[in-house]
């Protein structure tokens, strides 16, 4: 049997980005609550920096952005992918 906690294209990963499309996307009332609203950040953030540093500084929100869907993309897989491994080596038991 392969090695399941290996990150690779497989159905796994498969399944955990149907769920991203799918599930994640429907917000309830509850999700909302603790939902980062990065843009409504940034922009409040924008407006209270002076003109001459904006570009800079919306590149490095861009940045921090695009870094911590990363950070959530990898915790995802890890826990979801750790979690279904676990799950058949105790069927394997």
């Amino acid at each position: 049997m392969k090695n399941l906690r290996e990150v690779k294209d497989d159905l796994l990963k498969e399944w955990i980005e149907f769920r991203e499309e799918t599930a994640f996307c429907q917000m309830t009332p509850q999700d909302k609550k603790y939902c980062i609203y990065f843009d409504e950040i940034a922009e409040k953030i924008l407006k209270n920096v002076p003109e001459q540093n904006k570009k800079y500084v919306q590149k490095q929100l861009d940045e921090l952005d695009k870094n911590f869907m990363d950070y959530l993309y990898y915790w995802n897989e890890k826990y979801y992918r750790n979690g279904f491994a676990d799950g058949i080596e105790l069927l394997e038991i």
